[in-house]
C-alpha cells in the first residue's frame, strides 16, 4: 500500500476510536495484531483494551498532532482527552478531565494494523493522569518535577 493509504488507515482507526465504533475498528485491526508496549495479543485483546477506556472515559477523544509514514509503518503524535467517569485501575470515578500526550507507531499490512508500539514517558504521564483525575496531589517538590504544561 502507498504511504498515504497507510496513513488513511491510522486516521480511520482514530476516527473510529473517537466515535467508539468497534465495527470499524474490527475492519482496521488484524486478528493477530500485537502491541509490543502493552504485550497485548490479538484483535480481541485490543478491543477489550479500548472498550475499557470508553467505559472509564466516555468522552474519550484522540486528536492527531502529526502523522508520518515510511515503508509499512505510520507514526502518529496524539493528544488523548477524556473525563474520568468510570473506574480506572481500582480508582472510583472522579469526574475530572485528563489530557495525555502519546506517540504511537503502527505497522500496516493490507489495510490493517498488525503491530503497534506506544511511546510515552510512562511515569510522568501516569502520574500526571492520576493528578488530573484527582487521585493524587503533588507536593511542592512534585510540582517542580512534573510541571502541569502538557502541550
Amino acid at each position: 500500500m502507498s504511504l498515504e493509504k497507510n496513513k488513511a488507515v491510522v486516521r480511520k482507526a482514530i476516527e473510529a476510536l473517537n466515535r467508539q465504533d468497534l465495527s470499524l475498528l474490527d475492519d482496521l485491526v488484524a486478528p493477530d495484531y500485537f502491541n509490543h508496549t502493552r504485550k497485548m495479543q490479538g484483535r480481541e485483546g485490543y478491543m477489550q483494551y479500548v472498550t475499557t477506556h470508553f467505559k472509564t472515559f466516555p468522552d474519550f477523544h484522540v486528536t492527531i498532532e502529526d502523522i508520518i509514514a515510511e515503508g509499512d509503518k505510520v507514526c502518529v503524535r496524539v493528544i488523548v482527552t477524556g473525563t474520568h467517569k468510570g473506574e480506572h485501575h481500582d480508582t472510583a470515578p472522579t469526574g475530572k478531565k485528563m489530557r495525555v500526550r502519546s506517540v504511537q507507531i503502527y505497522r500496516i499490512v493490507n489495510g490493517k494494523a498488525v503491530e503497534g508500539w506506544t511511546d510515552y514517558n510512562f511515569h510522568t504521564d501516569q502520574l500526571d493522569l492520576l493528578k488530573q483525575i484527582g487521585v493524587i496531589e503533588y507536593t511542592e517538590k512534585g510540582r517542580k518535577l512534573f510541571p502541569e504544561d502538557v502541550s
